[in-house]
């Protein structure tokens, strides 16, 4: 087994440097000694041999077994060199790649009482966890860092400010918010510009905090979220935005949600869908990823999104590729999510801090070492609804700021 691990390291590993202790003692180095040196070790044959077997998936379970730990540096230095090489999966996966890339559309098939199973999963979770990493307003996406030293508190109004300035909005439009999560960004909608906002989720955790907080902001009336699929809501909408959900309607579905999406928006209305992208092409989802973390989620390639907003009669007006962004949020959350990582084990076990740290690392250094980024695409339903350049963004933000020094101060959520 020695051997065999070495040799199938060795072959792998060709840049960083990585010194690797086998269950059995023996200790070997991989790369080519460039980079601060990480240490690692195997404690047990079975992580070895469910490494060697099924490494997309194995490495996270040994880690979260506690039966593949780093000794020198942490999981995240040990994802950057791991992430960073020539290749971008070791010879032996691809047999299991090819198999999952066969079967991705049944893993991605989500139907209405799929789609909140899913969702459940993940974001149904004790709200004190993301209180443990999330900026105040509970932002779980893409921050926007306009300067490298702001805050995360910072890059998420920021993100908020950006979204907003390009639905082009006067005050007084109806809004969709497909996706609305804890209610930040549709809050910021009603109360920074002044539209009546209806957010939808299929969250339980989420609808009653993003409600509470409407009610506390005395924004019920104007922002109200609902428990609801975005297939089985009533229009018409002036303005559409989804951000960070897309992620799990699922390729089969591309074509119903821009049928539906073009069925809500008004004449002169304008849609913005912001989403996590892969920059090389169509793929499948990380084996550990789909598992733990995201069932039934999906990153998609730009070029499986664009046919389905063609088919759907609706006009692209403007593509963004935020590129580091999400490396650099995802820093963020791991950092805080470390500083109270005890706070995580008591509200859960070991286990489950395992996991979120080798989720929060993983996806860090897939942002920062592969092809992932985000995009923002704006879109409407006809020509000349949006300015001709991009002029009026800038703009648009400088004003939707002078409307955030009057705002009330930020609600703070429990436990922050």
């Amino acid at each position: 087994m020695d051997g065999l691990l070495r040799r199938s390291l060795s072959q792998f590993i060709r840049r960083g440097s990585m010194t690797v202790t086998t269950a059995a003692g023996t200790k070997f180095c991989a790369g080519d000694g460039s980079g601060e040196p990480v240490e690692v070790r195997f404690v047990t044959a079975d992580a070895e041999r469910r490494i060697l077997i099924n490494p997309e998936l194995g490495l996270g379970e040994a880690y979260m077994d506690g039966e593949f730990v780093v000794e020198r540096g942490t999981i995240a230095d040990a994802l950057a060199i791991l992430l960073d090489q020539p290749d971008l999966l070791p010879q032996w996966a691809k047999p299991w790649w090819h198999l999952r890339y066969l079967t991705r559309h049944l893993k991605q098939f989500n139907p209405r009482t799929r789609a909140r199973r899913n969702v459940a999963h993940h974001y149904d979770l004790d709200g004190r966890l993301y209180s443990l990493f999330l900026d105040a307003d509970k932002q779980y996406s893409c921050a926007y860092f306009e300067t490298p030293e702001a805050t995360l508190d910072d890059a998420q109004l920021a993100k908020k400010r950006h979204v907003t300035a390009k639905l082009r909005l006067r005050g007084g439009e109806r809004v969709l918010d497909i996706g609305s999560g804890w209610g930040g960004l549709g809050l910021y909608l009603a109360e920074i510009a002044g539209c009546d906002v209806t957010g939808v989720t299929l969250s339980t955790e989420q609808l009653q905090v993003a409600n509470a907080r409407a009610a506390e902001k005395g924004l019920a009336r104007s922002a109200r979220f609902l428990l609801q699929d975005y297939r089985d809501i009533d229009g018409p909408f002036d303005r559409i935005v989804s951000v960070g959900m897309f992620e799990h309607v699922g390729v089969k579905f591309y074509d119903t949600y821009f049928k539906r999406c073009a069925e809500l928006l008004s004449e002169d209305g304008v849609m913005l869908l912001h989403s996590i992208g892969r920059s090389q092409g169509p793929d499948l989802t990380n084996p550990w990823i789909a598992k733990y973390i995201f069932p039934g989620g999906y990153i998609p390639a730009l070029s499986e999104v664009l046919p389905s907003i063609e088919r759907a009669g609706l006009l692209v007006c403007d593509i963004e590729i935020l590129r580091l962004h999400y490396a650099e949020t995802l820093k963020a959350w791991r950092e805080r999510f470390m500083a109270r990582r005890e706070e995580a084990v008591q509200l859960y076990d070991e286990r489950f801090a395992l996991m979120w740290e080798f989720y929060l690392a993983a996806s860090e250094m897939t942002f920062r070492k592969q092809h992932m980024m985000n995009f923002q695409v704006q879109l409407t339903r006809r020509q000349g609804v949006v300015p001709m350049t991009r002029d009026y963004i800038a703009h648009e933000e400088a004003r939707l700021r002078t409307l955030e020094g009057g705002a009330e101060p930020r609600l703070k959520l429990a436990g922050e």
